[in-house]
């Protein structure tokens, strides 16, 4: 832990009014991070967008996991934990981040993934790699497995056997870490917006959504300041009452709910949920998607990911041309949750090698230059 200690951490004036702000803070992420112009193949000419670089937050811990991870591990260090115990999909970026931070922070990593298969012969690529090389123990868990129902009672048992069996003090963290820990990475983000005149530039704020806590803490932040930006979440998985509930569980835990203060307020009333951004479901893809995601890369050199920015980014362009009006005004920022590891899990790759030699833009170096010489002498 010596090269990451326990910083005090101190909320800012809007945030005082809240409960359970938390002591501690660990400083995992590469920050303040970058917003660019965005030029977006087909964007209408009435639109401009602009990104923020999440996926700049670190290397390997790269994304927007890192920020909410820094609240969550300074509660597990603080409270004296050698092990965190998380969960996900096989393909999450947060299991990812988790599980690379806690190897940096000399805790042992525990995950449990939803998965259809009974093992994971064939799936250590992109993130699931990683987690492998960081030495993770997995327990793979039904793919369609519910937090509440099936996979908090796991971890809970996980954490007795540990304690029991190991001597280990292991600390859960739920599915994308969001919770009222969690949720302060973003409140935290959106006072680093603030800082880049975020409510000067911009009339919207666009961010991809699978667990909810950097939604919320995207639209908890512009509520609590009285900006007057528009979120929108875009529902990689389930749908909006799924995401409202969520959020509404993390502002009665801030004490933010009717009843509990002056400052009452509903997710309905600060977040717009775009639904039908899933498509054929979580971690499937659509050819038209991939394309998207091909041709972003091709014409701005941002990478996106299939499972979650890919998705978000696909129908941000859609939007923009078939239901301008659900935009508050014409200047969105993007927020580029990361997810570039996912690339190499297959999806991409198989794409690539479909194509034609003259699409994949791949000569013989000899055919070539016998039909048109690259140097001419003298």
């Amino acid at each position: 832990m010596a090269d990451f200690p326990l910083k005090s951490y101190s909320a800012a004036p809007w945030m005082e009014e809240l409960k359970h702000i938390p002591r501690h803070r660990l400083e995992l992420a590469m920050l303040n991070t970058p917003i660019h112009r965005w030029n977006l193949p087909g964007t209408p000419a009435n639109f401009d967008v602009f990104i923020k670089r999440d996926d700049m937050t670190g290397s390997s811990l790269s994304g927007n996991k890192i920020r909410k991870l820094e609240f969550l591990l300074a509660d597990a260090v603080s409270q004296g934990c050698d092990t965190v115990i998380t969960c996900g999909g096989v393909r999450s970026n947060h299991c990812r981040t988790t599980a690379v931070a806690t190897r940096q922070l000399g805790m042992d990593c525990h995950l449990l993934l939803r998965s259809e298969a009974t093992n994971l012969d064939g799936s250590f690529t992109g993130n699931t790699l990683l987690d492998s090389m960081v030495g993770c123990s997995f327990y793979l868990i039904p793919k369609k497995s519910q937090y509440n129902s099936h996979i908090y009672p796991r971890m809970q048992q996980l954490v007795e056997y540990l304690r029991d069996s190991l001597g280990k003090k292991a600390y859960p963290i739920p599915i994308g870490g969001s919770n009222s820990v969690g949720v302060f990475g973003y409140l935290e983000c959106f006072r680093e917006l603030l800082q880049q005149n975020v409510q000067e530039r911009f009339s919207d704020i666009v961010i991809t959504s699978g667990s909810s806590g950097s939604l919320a803490g995207l639209a908890i932040g512009n509520y609590l300041t009285g900006s007057k930006l528009r979120i929108h979440g875009m529902a990689i998985c389930d749908d909006a009452k799924y995401f409202h509930g969520e959020i509404n569980k993390v502002l009665r835990e801030l004490g933010m709910q009717e009843g509990q203060g002056s400052s009452g307020v509903r997710s309905e009333d600060i977040v717009d949920v775009v639904e039908g951004v899933r498509g054929l479901g979580y971690g499937l893809s659509q050819p038209e998607e991939l394309e998207c995601i091909n041709q972003v890369a091709r014409t701005t050199g941002i990478f996106v990911d299939p499972v979650y920015t890919g998705k978000a980014t696909f129908h941000l362009m859609r939007l923009m041309k078939e239901e301008p009006d659900r935009f508050q005004g014409s200047k969105i920022l993007f927020i580029h949750t990361g997810g570039v590891f996912d690339l190499f899990s297959g999806a991409m790759g198989s794409m690539a090698d479909k194509r034609t030699s003259s699409e994949k833009k791949v000569y013989d170096w000899m055919e070539m230059t016998e039909k048109t010489p690259l140097c001419q002498s003298g």
